[in-house]
This record gives structure tokens, sequence and C-alpha cells, in this order.
């Protein structure tokens, strides 16, 4: 496939100055719940610059919280590649791991014999302090969805053949995880915004875009890697599949796609001032809204900027 995978991105990335401690810290949090196993080296999993992914995705937040948000992408990385071997073509082995975790979030102690599931243990207990019950009730029903759509994928592994695009959406918005990614742009800043402003029409939008924006994009560049595994939940491989045309046309087809999401959350941005007006918000409301939706924008400038750089979708 081409390397032409760049997106226009009308906003510049910008990086967390905590980056050095935060990866300190992030090499402790590995070792200590033993998260690399046997069949990923230390220097293998060094080349994916997880620390630049959160650096970059939360530029704003502080040195304890950036430590948070690095194990947290470590995390979702790991957690999803124990899957790409023989376990992940065999749903119910993959319900049994993913239940473990979805039980943790009901409060259920994590087994001692799952270096996983203590780990999201750990993550769990430092994500949740502090913030209401409101957003907790939101952050446990997002993580579900996470866990749960992972048998689903084995499902798909099994059959062989993409799915449509209606179903590919749901799963792919599932086992991306991006729900909670993006919660945690408030929890990492310490806010929460209004539901009014929250639920509105405007910001759900940016929020579905910002979501769904790097999924386009990581199918793109991760398809060598996910086509010989068996993998079929990858917009490339449907538009492929649809089209009967070449995997060149195809991934241009995606990133086409890609960038008309892109020019559209640049529109929505611009029209957020009317949106808070319109909704009738006080002036912290509104404050609040926008760190919110500019923290969505830093989320999508920062990955994309790593996603192009990162050796974990380049050959070794």
């Amino acid at each position: 496939m081409s390397d032409a995978t760049t997106l226009d991105l009308p906003y510049p990335h910008r990086r967390n100055p905590h980056r050095p401690a935060a990866a300190v810290q992030h090499d402790a949090w590995l070792q200590r719940h033993a998260m690399l196993g046997s069949a990923l080296t230390p220097e293998g999993y060094a080349r994916w610059d997880v620390p630049g992914l959160a650096a970059l995705s939360y530029p704003d937040c502080t040195a304890e919280e950036l430590a948070l948000a690095t194990d947290l992408m470590g995390f979702y990385f790991l957690f999803d590649d124990q899957f790409d071997g023989p376990i992940g073509r065999h749903p119910r082995q993959v319900a049994v791991v993913c239940d473990q975790l979805t039980a943790v979030l009901h409060g259920t102690p994590a087994p001692d014999d799952s270096p996983c599931a203590r780990a999201f243990e750990d993550l769990w207990q430092r994500i949740s302090r502090g913030m209401s019950e409101r957003w907790r009730a939101r952050a446990t029903y997002n993580w579900e969805c996470y866990f749960a759509s992972h048998p689903a994928e084995a499902a798909g592994r099994r059959g062989g053949l993409p799915p449509d695009r209606e179903t590919y959406l749901i799963l792919r918005r599932g086992t991306a995880a991006m729900e909670s990614v993006l919660d945690m742009v408030e929890r990492l800043g310490r806010f929460e915004v209004a539901p009014a402003a929250f639920h509105s029409p405007p910001l759900r939008q940016l929020r579905q875009l910002a979501a769904d924006i790097p999924s386009l994009s990581n199918d793109i560049r991760s398809y060598p890697q996910e086509a010989p595994r068996g993998d079929v939940n990858n917009l490339v491989m449907i538009v492929q599949h649809e089209r009967g045309c070449s995997l060149e046309e195809a991934g241009s087809v995606v990133l086409a796609e890609a960038q008309h999401m892109v020019d559209r959350y640049a529109r929505l941005v611009d029209e957020l001032p009317r949106t808070y007006r319109e909704l009738e918000l006080g002036p912290d409301q509104s404050r609040t809204a926008q760190r919110y939706a500019d923290g969505l924008t830093a989320w999508l400038s920062g990955y994309l900027s790593w996603e192009s750089g990162t050796g974990r979708y380049q050959p070794e």
C-alpha cells in the first residue's frame, strides 16, 4: 500500500513537558505488573513510544496525571495484543479474559493469577478516584463496551470475511476504546462538562469524529499486520471486498473518507461559540465545554502525529 496516509489536520500537535518522568514511571509500572510477558521484549515495546503517545495526546496535564495516561495507553496495546495469537479465534476464551476485567469495574477484586486484571484494577482505582458518580457511571459503561467487544472480534476472525459497514462501525467503536480515551480528557484535566453541553449534538458529533478519524487512519497503517493474522474488522479490507478493487485504491478511499471527517470536525469547532450561546450556558460552563473540545483536538492531532512515527506499525 502507498505511504500516502497523511491527513491534512489544521491543528498543530503539542507535547507534554513531563514525558521523561512519565516514561520512567511507566517502565516501573510495566515491571510491577509483569505486563510485557515473554512475547514482547522491552526493546520492541520501546519502539512504540507509548510515553510519546500520552504526551502528545494530553499535552496539558500534570506529571502525575501524565504517568497515569502513559500506563493507560500501554495497557490498551498490551491487552489488545494478547488476542493476536490463537486465543483470538476463540470467542469463549476471550470472553473469560474480558469478563474478569469487567468484574473489576463493578467491585470484584482481580484474581491473583491474572497480571492483566491486576494491572487494570490499579488503573481503574486511579482513574475513578475523585470523579463524580455521573462520570464514573459513564466511564464504567464505556469500559464494559470495550471489553465486551473483543469476543465479537474473535468471532469475526473465525468467520474470515469482512463485515458490512454498519457492523464494522459498531465493533470498531467498541474495540478501539476511544470513548474511554476521550473520557480521560475530563479525568486528566480534573473537570467535568455540564450534561447539557456534553450531550448536545455538536459536541456529540465532535466526539464521534475524534474517535472515528484515528480508527480509519489506523486501519490504513495496520493493514499489513492485520491481514496476515486473519483480522477482518478493517475498513480497508471492507472497501476492497465491496468494490473488488486493489489494495491501493481501497486505502485511498478510506483516506479520503477520513479527510472528509477532518474537514467536518474543523467546521464543528468553528461553530462551538454559537452552540454555547444557543444552549444559554453560563461563562463557566462555556469555558469547561471549550476546554473539553480543545482536549478532543489535542488528542486528535497528537494521536495522528504519534501514529506517523511509531515503530508499532513498522516492520522490525
